[in-house]
């Protein structure tokens, strides 16, 4: 049948990548790296396009040669990177009263183009199916300007981040949440679910932080000895993974500019020390990983959760799943967590599988609204899907040759293990390419140097396994490839479409690459069916895989048991909409939801 991996577009690959790729990195002169690169490898990867690869220096990061870093620090030869925890963020000072002024410099931090995403030019051609289960019908609001934002949020929604157009997600969750609704959020990777709660909550609370939040001490004044506080955030978000916690933080940041609420981060791997000083500052709004946020939840002098007023579980079904059942337990009914009625939960994800669904409804309240936007565990037509037949030994060489078959572009490279990331970014390091790898062994400095070195283009080629890198919203990653395809053991067709789910979010195009043999047998029906539901092309190899003709593609269903479905009725919202069944209603939009074209902004 006909697909779409030849529709893809690679002009623009070249110039996605961020300018700063082309600069020389300001870094401390690096060591050779252990094996000795390719004769002639690296003058190629230089003619077509490829940065110069820089070897990680990991002697800078020794106590001994801490005279050295400060002096090249000084000169301007070395930028000292941050730990993402303690990133500059607007901090709040009594005495301008409700709003605080304008600060130019942390504006062009916070909102300078390379660090938001925006959306992409495809957003238009999206269609979804919308659907919304409850007691209560949701009007959707099309522009942030119709959502009765506090004027604040407003200006940092549509002046600075520039989004002048809800996604889909967003426009069911935005009035959700400003109703007061518990809420889960089920939509594709890359629709905006960040900002779906992170807008609306924020805004609530503008106007009230005074009322609400915790005595903070003055920081232009503040005397860590005398003046640390317990920190009583009014908000708790809750996700599975550090690069994820520190992204949402970001976020976070930019959408508490000028606002009387202040941003806290803490994740394991990160120095105790500087996470714990920034709480003793005050904190308003804390993301966290279950682990470390369990273990300051133990320090009841640093942290309490009594003055909470919103927790959020992002990716939910990981957080939902037997490895953190234990932990979440903990954070959802803590000792001290604040359980008034007026405690909203809300729980977002791009699966969400029946079980960890029967779980949530045990902590969100019996009225929560439910919202999804296209079949759950779906992928969308922004991304171009290619699966190609590759032997385990031929991996390295299809891989090398991939990435010369196209204009340089920001990529991740999935394994499947943390051995196999090293030898990959090993094979691609002494090839010439500018390439650094993540996973779960390196460091907590190491990973965070690695996502800048790619983000800001010193190294466009990141080689990941699938947990260090679910949930990433990186901006202009145009090329995802699966050297290794997800197992149906270890999250299958889920993990598929998270992986996948990093390119071509928010309206923009990408390409996702698969390597396929005999070893992901297990994986081919779902593959067919994500690939005919997408109309994209099927590879002959897997064609006896497709349904026959007529069939319908059976996916597994959304509804969490056949009474629930059957107590819904539907309704017309173009129309209006209707009065549901006692037991709630189903609103569905097929194909009626579009974005305006427009040239700025979501």
């Amino acid at each position: 049948m006909p697909g779409h991996e030849n529709t893809f577009d690679t002009a623009d690959m070249r110039a996605a990548l961020s300018e700063a790729g082309s600069d020389t990195p300001k870094v401390v002169a690096s060591k050779p790296p252990a094996i000795v690169p390719i004769e002639g490898a690296a003058e190629r990867a230089r003619e077509h396009g490829f940065t110069a690869p820089v070897a990680y220096d990991y002697d800078a990061y020794k106590p001994s040669n801490k005279e050295e870093r400060e002096a090249a620090v000084a000169e301007g030869r070395y930028i000292e990177p941050g730990w993402a925890a303690t990133a500059a963020r607007y901090e709040w000072d009594d005495e301008y009263g409700e709003v605080g002024p304008e600060d130019a410099g942390l504006e062009e931090e916070l909102f300078r183009h390379e660090n938001v995403m925006r959306k992409g030019n495809a957003f238009q051609v999206l269609e979804y199916k919308i659907s919304q289960e409850g007691p209560h019908q949701i009007a959707p609001v099309r522009k942030f300007e119709d959502a009765g934002l506090h004027p604040i949020m407003l200006d940092n929604v549509t002046r600075l981040c520039q989004y002048d157009m809800t996604t889909p997600i967003q426009a069911y969750t935005i009035p959700a949440v400003l109703q007061g609704h518990d809420v889960v959020g089920i939509a594709q990777t890359g629709s905006g679910k960040t900002a779906a709660y992170l807008i609306p909550i924020l805004s609530r609370l503008m106007g009230k932080a005074k009322k609400l939040a915790a005595p903070r001490p003055n920081l232009r004044s503040y005397n860590p000895t005398t003046d640390r506080v317990r920190a009583e955030p009014l908000v708790l978000i809750v996700c599975p993974a550090r690069e994820l916690a520190a992204q949402i933080f970001d976020e976070a940041r930019r959408l508490c500019y000028r606002t009387q609420l202040r941003p806290c981060v803490i994740y394991g791997g990160g120095p105790h020390a500087q996470q714990r000083q920034e709480l003793e500052k005050g904190c308003d709004v804390l993301i966290a990983t279950p682990g470390r946020l369990c273990d300051f939840m133990d320090k009841p002098s640093l942290l309490s959760l009594n003055r909470v007023k919103y927790t959020v579980i992002d990716e939910a079904d990981e957080m939902l799943e037997d490895d953190w059942e234990t932990e979440l337990k903990k954070v959802m009914a803590g000792g001290d967590t604040n359980e008034d009625a007026d405690h909203a939960y809300l729980m977002f994800s791009a699966t969400f599988p029946k079980d960890a669904r029967a779980l949530a409804r045990q902590h969100l309240a019996e009225d929560y609204i439910r919202i999804r936007v296209g079949r759950a565990g779906s992928t969308h037509n922004n991304i171009h899907q290619k699966i190609v037949w590759v032997e385990d030994s031929e991996k390295d060489k299809a891989l090398f040759d991939l990435l010369f078959s196209m204009p340089p572009c920001r990529t991740i490279v999935f394994v499947n293990s943390k051995r196999k990331a090293d030898l990959v970014d090993d094979f691609l390091f002494n090839r010439g390419l500018p390439s650094t790898s993540i996973h779960s062994d390196r460091t907590q400095r190491e990973r965070e140097d690695a996502l800048r070195s790619f983000k800001v283009g010193t190294a466009p080629i990141l080689v990941a396994t699938g947990v260090t890198a679910r949930g990433l919203d990186i901006k202009n990653v145009m090329h995802v490839i699966n050297y290794d395809l997800p197992s149906t053991q270890y999250g299958g067709i889920r993990e598929y479409v998270h992986r996948i789910g990093r390119t071509a979010r928010i309206g923009n195009e990408g390409l996702a690459t698969s390597f396929y043999n005999e070893r992901n047998e297990d994986m081919a029906d779902d593959l067919v069916k994500i690939l005919l539901e997408r109309a994209q092309a099927i590879p002959d190899f897997l064609q006896d895989r497709s349904p026959s003709k007529g069939e319908d593609l059976d996916f597994d269903d959304d509804t969490d048991h056949e009474e629930e479905e059957a107590a819904v009725t539907a309704f017309n919202d173009s129309d209006g909409g209707a009065s549901g069944a006692d037991k709630g209603f189903q609103a569905e939009e097929t194909g009626g939801f579009r974005a305006e074209e427009t040239t700025a902004g979501w």
